[in-house]
């Protein structure tokens, strides 16, 4: 069979490296493309490295033969992607809500491309990315990640069989739950926003020979600016508090 062929240690490592690996791909923060792919190999490595004496004994290669090493790698790959994927969707948030606040600011015309999402996006959104990710780090969060890593082998156990049901209503509920946050956010922009262009109806209602949109435009970007001076560290707070929860409550799920 295939485990006196190549060892049973080495197939246990194989199979833990490979679901690293699609997690360190996608996770935020650690797989951020900024990060050369060599770094991001040699980190997943070492990760494999540190929690192949925990995870190991889960893997039973008893009469184990090439289709269903295969099959097993497939699953370890997936649910790596998985777990990676529901970060990167947490992270999102600030992109999101940096879009919204773009758009209430007048700086929706801003773009810059955006590696993270692979497309272009606001300047401010692309702006928050970067700082979450920052902040991830300077607050010692990737480490938490780290850590989620490790219990992943205990909240999806090897030998079962993957519950794609609930992998898609977690992520459903993630999805909702990241554009949740994205408004609560921007909120105070969209209150802003609204109340903005509501007076300038008016304005523009009681003196309709003046151009005042065109007038009023510089005054949102600098209002909206200084809107984002007394707000930009509690958004980040609430962001990191919601990301921690998150990560957290996926490692207490071990």
């Amino acid at each position: 069979m295939l485990e006196s062929l190549l060892g049973v240690q080495a197939l246990a490592f194989v199979l833990i490296l490979t679901r690293l690996a699609g997690l360190v791909a996608v996770a935020p923060a650690l797989g951020e493309t900024a990060i050369p792919a060599r770094i991001r190999a040699l980190l997943a490595f070492f990760i494999a490295v540190l929690v192949y004496p925990m995870a190991a004994p889960a893997y039973d290669f008893d009469g184990l033969s090439m289709p269903g090493f295969i099959a097993l790698v497939a699953q370890e790959a997936l649910i790596g992607l998985f777990i990676g994927v529901l970060g990167r969707i947490a992270l999102a948030a600030l992109n999101t809500a940096g879009t919204v606040i773009a758009f209430q600011s007048g700086l929706a015309a801003a773009q810059s491309f955006d590696p993270s999402q692979g497309a272009q996006g606001a300047l401010l959104g692309r702006f928050l990315t970067l700082l979450g990710v920052t902040l991830i780090f300077i607050s010692g969060l990737h480490h938490v990640f780290i850590e989620a890593c490790a219990m992943s082998f205990k909240v999806f156990p090897p030998a079962d069989p993957i519950m794609l049901g609930d992998i898609a209503r977690l992520m459903i509920d993630q999805v909702a739950g990241s554009f949740a946050l994205a408004l609560q956010l921007s909120a105070p922009f969209i209150a802003y926003g609204l109340l903005f262009n509501i007076a300038l109806g008016i304005i523009a209602r009681l003196m309709p020979q003046l151009q005042i949109f065109f007038i009023a435009l510089p005054a949102n970007i600098l209002v909206g600016f200084m809107l984002m001076l007394f707000t930009l560290s509690t958004i980040m707070m609430w962001f990191l508090s919601r990301f921690e929860d998150t990560m957290f409550s996926f490692v207490g799920a071990g």
